[in-house]
């Protein structure tokens, strides 16, 4: 496995690769790598010949009160994890390398997508994500990019983005991957006690009531949400971000469920604000 620092590194790596005839797979990450990114090489894996995985902690996409500076690094343990699972090239580029000057070209998806759920509450953030992407997809070329559900929003920014720009790779959504308590994979998992991990399992338990409830014939998006808050609120603590109920395609807001939708929910459980999600389909 090779380590590539520079653009011109992978790019010459992934040229090679593809001068071979190799499918081009590519996992962009923030490092940090647990189950679920080892779900997404996998997958790329199974269906590519050769693998790149990212990790650069993007710091366009992190608001000024945002855990930018403390956000978890381990290059060594995250390469090793890579190697470990087949992955033909790590590029992990210094922040001078990928904007080496500041930037006065950005790409800003408009509309519901960006404005709705997360982007209501991260002003800029997914500006940063689909500018860094860009990035990444025309530095790395690859076929097709593999992303969590588990970051729903930013998965339909990136389809819309690679949709409209007419982008020539595919977008992958791999399935949440969660702790055994069903919580979700995540980087920021670790910023919790054990407590705080033991509490936050009621993230995923109330989505599980949420659909039991709809599958038992609910359809009103006011009750079903009620439904999700008093379960959270049992955690005294906790502090809900939202809870919505959207349109699983366009993320607009929903007063009953007719067809696919998403249900978003992001609560800060004490240092970590965590995401999690479902489909009712």
């Amino acid at each position: 496995m090779k380590i590539c620092k520079t653009i011109k590194e992978i790019r010459d790596a992934v040229s090679l690769a593809k001068a071979a005839g190799k499918k081009i797979g590519f996992v962009p990450t923030m490092g940090a790598l647990h189950a679920g990114h080892l779900s997404l090489i996998d997958a790329a894996k199974k269906d590519c010949d050769f693998v790149v995985v990212s990790i650069f902690v993007n710091p366009t996409q992190f608001a000024p009160s945002e855990d930018l500076e403390s956000y978890p690094r381990d290059l060594s343990a995250d390469s090793a994890k890579c190697q470990s699972r087949g992955v033909n090239c790590v590029f992990a580029p210094e922040v001078n390398e990928m904007y080496p000057k500041a930037l006065t070209t950005w790409v800003d998806v408009e509309g519901e997508l960006t404005q709705s759920l997360c982007g209501a509450a991260r002003a800029g953030h997914f500006r940063g994500v689909a500018t860094v992407c860009s990035k990444l997809f025309n530095i790395v070329l690859p076929d097709v990019a593999y992303f969590g559900q588990k970051d729903a929003q930013q998965a339909a920014v990136i389809r819309c983005m690679v949709d409209e720009l007419n982008m020539p790779l595919e977008i992958e959504v791999c399935p949440i991957v969660r702790e055994d308590s069903g919580l979700a994979m995540s980087s920021r998992n670790d910023y919790l006690s054990t407590s705080q991990r033991k509490d936050a399992s009621v993230l995923y338990e109330s989505l599980q009531d949420c659909k039991k409830n709809y599958l038992s014939g609910e359809t009103q998006v006011a009750t079903l949400v009620a439904q999700i808050e008093r379960a959270v609120n049992r955690i005294g603590y906790a502090k809900i971000n939202y809870v919505k109920i959207v349109d699983f395609d366009t993320l607009a807001p929903l007063a009953q469920v007719k067809n696919r939708a998403l249900v978003a929910i992001a609560v800060q459980f004490g240092p970590a604000r965590l995401i999690d999600n479902i489909i009712l389909a």
